[in-house]
């Protein structure tokens, strides 16, 4: 017989089942997760957390007509198995699988592609709008975490949909759990949580089952008197409404007896409302629940004890970027470490552990996170803002303006550079070397190897001006540690002399390509290889030297073709006369369109950026040159 879980196939069969039957079916599909995420890897405690809220969105809205948006997506494993995809889900973040995040292409349930975070009100406003406009009486809804909540732009979007009439029919959730990836960090988060500690809540979970309306507060004043502070009942809507939203909650995100005649009452309301909802990150599944910054994302792991892969031996990029700053900041006690919500994720966390006062989380709030570190700057110290490349875009603005402009003295630590693998496009950091070249008097540096990047560390807190490092996902080259030394400004090396082609490359596909010229030399082909170090400013005289060397050249990155270093060293040689030469110029990157998620070693087949896919492009270019 069928269990439950096997006879939904899309949410209209959820909707036939009897409401006893939906606690019995969101075990089920925590089941099924947790099986699932085993056998592939992916984000774990954020899609447990939801469970029982995304049964009981889908059973009380009329989805896909009723618009349903996950922020980041991330949590969205429980939408996809109850939206038809279940069958797909051991390929989720595979090689052509499903994706980790959600994605328009991937299904009409997905109204709105995800990735990175507080994206959700502004597009859920987008559909209601629409939706009003069209004289659709449908309801667009946003869910978003409290983690997500701390980033300007959600706040942006509750100001502008506060403006718009009550038969606006938009519903934010927002999904409290105390935690984004790590915990979560600011005033609106200890709000949140005195709100949960507070008599009110209390008073609530111990089973009055009410909704919270609107109650008077009295003013506090915490710093003089604790007492107050205990007592202070703290209205959790007062600032929502305020903003222009009728506020309800908060209530048990994980009890479909206040789940459902909530989200009843609501459907019959017109918005824009807000719902807060109390949720446990990994609920259900205990290793999760007690360690949830372990098991946001995993890889595959053991389905009975829980237990995690072992890394290996070699250090990752990012431990050997968290070790170099500690050493660093040992002896120069201006340094200062900055991220947005990510500690673990960039290795800030040993930083923060052995300097606590030099150390600071700003949350989701990479813009904010770049101005802060300029105001640091401007009083002499030496911040180091460690962002995923693909999060820095959002801080663009600010990069130029508030610390370029200036030419104050921060080093942005670009982390996760490059392809990334299972994450796929939405987290891919292949467009931070075409924005920031754009900068005048940025110095940018790419290393090829982890004492390279101790090197480039130590040479960006020593230069007195803007900075950024961009370095790759993965474990390093696991070679004996040097110690970090101040690098030559603009000056690159030669790794390896070669007079029939020359592959100068920054980053990792430098190593790509000494692996490449060990194939082809033992085909009888001379190969040099040439490590620029620094996009900016170029080495203009190694440039020339490679150029010299060799009859066909190519340059190497993981970086978007589109005014990448290849365009830099286009620009250069059409500048410098080469290209009237007769040189043979090839640029290898990533092309003008996104990478679909997969491994990285399987994306960098795909583009020939691995040592197998260069050695043919050389053999290629060779047979085809004059």
């Amino acid at each position: 017989m069928k269990s439950l879980l096997e006879q939904i196939d899309s949410p209209i069969a959820l909707r036939s089942l009897k409401e006893e039957d939906l606690a019995k079916l969101s075990d089920q599909v925590r089941e099924f997760t947790i099986d699932s995420v085993a056998k592939t890897g992916g984000h774990l405690g954020a899609s447990l957390g939801v469970v029982e809220l995304t049964v009981a969105l889908h059973y009380v809205f009329e989805t896909p007509e009723d618009t349903l948006i996950w922020d980041v997506g991330h949590q969205s494993y429980p939408h996809k198995i109850l939206t038809g995809r279940r069958e797909q889900m051991h390929t989720i973040r595979q090689h052509g699988g499903l994706s980790g995040f959600t994605k328009r292409s991937e299904s009409n349930y997905d109204p709105f592609g995800a990735g990175h975070s507080s994206t959700s009100i502004s597009a859920a406003l987008g559909f209601a709008i629409a939706n009003r406009n069209m004289d659709e009486k449908r309801w667009s809804i946003a869910v978003i975490g409290d983690g997500a909540l701390s980033a300007g732009m959600a706040f942006e979007a509750l100001n502008n949909a506060g403006s718009f009439d009550s038969n606006t029919r938009l519903l934010v959730i927002l999904n409290d759990n105390e935690m984004s990836i790590s915990p979560n960090v600011g005033a609106l988060s200890a709000y949140l949580s005195r709100i949960m500690s507070g008599p009110v809540y209390t008073r609530f979970k111990d089973g009055t089952g009410k909704m919270l309306g609107k109650i008077s507060m009295p003013l506090l004043d915490a710093a003089r008197k604790a007492e107050e502070h205990m007592k202070g009942m703290l209205i959790p809507g007062t600032l929502f409404e305020e903003m222009g939203f009728e506020y309800f909650g908060p209530i048990d995100g994980h009890d479909f007896s206040q789940l459902l005649p909530t989200l009843r009452n609501v459907k019959h309301l017109e918005g824009p409302i807000l719902l807060h909802v109390v949720t446990k990150k990994g609920k259900g599944f205990p290793p999760a629940e007690a360690n949830p910054c372990t098991y946001h994302g995993v890889s595959p792991f053991d389905r009975q004890t829980g237990v995690l892969p072992a890394n290996g031996k070699k250090a990752s990029y990012t431990s050997v970027f968290s070790e170099t700053l500690i050493e660093l900041a040992q002896n120069n006690n201006k340094i200062m470490a900055i991220t947005a919500a990510m500690p673990e994720g960039t290795g800030l966390n040993a930083f923060q552990k052995r300097f606590p006062d030099r150390f600071f989380d700003v949350g989701i709030a990479e813009q904010h996170a770049v101005t802060f570190a300029a105001g640091l700057a401007c009083k002499g110290h030496i911040p180091v803002v460690a962002i995923y490349s693909t999060f820095f875009q959002r801080a663009f603005d600010q990069a130029a303006h508030d610390v370029v402009l200036q030419g104050l003295p921060v080093v942005f630590a670009l982390d996760r550079a490059g392809l990334v693998g299972a994450d796929g496009a939405t987290h891919a950091g292949v467009l931070d070397l075409t924005f920031l070249r754009s900068l005048p008097g940025l110095v940018i540096m790419a290393p090829s190897d982890e004492n390279e990047l101790r090197h480039m560390l130590a040479t960006a807190v020593a230069l007195g001006r803007p900075v950024a490092i961009r370095y790759p996902r993965g474990n390093a080259l696991d070679l004996p540690l040097q110690p970090p030394t101040r690098l030559p400004l603009g000056q690159g090396r030669t790794l390896k002399e070669g007079n029939q082609v020359s592959l100068v490359g920054v980053g990792y596909p430098v190593n790509q390509a000494l692996l490449a010229a060990e194939i082809l030399e033992k085909e009888g082909i001379s190969v040099g290889v040439y490590d620029m170090r620094f996009i900016k400013p170029l080495d203009e005289r190694l440039l020339r030297t490679a150029a010299e060397a060799a009859p066909v050249l190519l340059t190497l990155e993981e970086n978007t073709l589109c005014g990448g270093f290849g365009s830099a060293t286009l620009e250069f040689f059409a500048r410098d006369g080469l290209l009237d030469a007769g040189l043979t110029i090839r640029n290898l990157g990533i092309p003008d369109r996104n990478i679909p998620h997969g491994s990285q070693s399987q994306q960098r087949a795909d583009l020939g950026l691995d040592s197998t896919g260069l050695a043919q492009t050389v053999r290629t270019l060779l047979k085809a040159s004059p």
